[in-house]
């Protein structure tokens, strides 16, 4: 296998400023309904790095559940390692990576919990199924093998029978409100388009390009 040797040319269209929106949620929303009318796998996929208390990052995939001029919201156990990492250090990163379009989008912000009716809505509007896991997995911990998880599993089926299946107190929404945003799209010969919106301290957007 020799991994120095894969390499493509990008050559699906390029980003120019004079094409860019004011804001970048609206650029988000455009480059969000054409991965979705790509048919993407799983567009709404991102990557989440968090950083632990010894300056360790760590990484990985969730999905968003909400965007607009707020923020990125997603629904995680707040009792994971995330949500460890999110409650000493509430400075994270998202990066969406859409390989198919050649495009990146790069969000770095601040991120905080979303209220307990927003998290109690979106619980409520799961699969009953995924209501169960949220009880039976205690996220980010170790487990001696799948058998106990399902055997967890089964234990809330028992518990709430054929009744509602309640908000789990640990378990709920984060919003990330950002402070830059980059989008990048893939160029000719490595000349990729990358351009930064950063938040201005008076407000609006400041747009900026940057080398590949």
């Amino acid at each position: 296998m020799n991994l120095e040797q894969l390499r493509r040319d990008y050559l699906q269209g390029g980003l120019r400023r004079p094409d860019l929106p004011d804001s970048p949620y609206t650029l988000f929303e455009r480059w969000m309904e054409q991965a979705i009318a790509a048919q993407l796998p799983d567009p709404s996929a991102m990557v989440l790095a968090t950083v632990d208390g010894g300056g360790q990052v760590s990484q990985r995939i969730v999905l968003l559940k909400q965007q607009d001029a707020t923020g990125f919201v997603f629904y995680t156990n707040y009792a994971s390692r995330k949500g460890h990492e999110i409650s000493g250090n509430n400075k994270v990163s998202l990066l969406f990576p859409w390989h198919a379009l050649e495009r990146q989008v790069k969000v770095c912000g601040y991120v905080e919990k979303v209220s307990l009716n927003e998290s109690s809505r979106y619980f409520a509007s799961r699969p009953r199924e995924s209501q169960l896991a949220a009880w039976a997995s205690k996220q980010s911990s170790g487990i001696p093998g799948r058998d106990f998880l399902l055997a967890r599993l089964e234990r809330m089926k028992e518990q709430f029978g054929a009744g509602e299946v309640p908000l789990p107190d640990f378990w709920g929404g984060f919003r990330v409100t950002p402070h830059e945003i980059e989008f990048w799209q893939g160029g000719a010969n490595r000349l990729h388009d990358c351009f930064s919106y950063r938040l201005r301290s008076g407000g609006g957007w400041g747009i900026q390009r940057l080398a590949p």
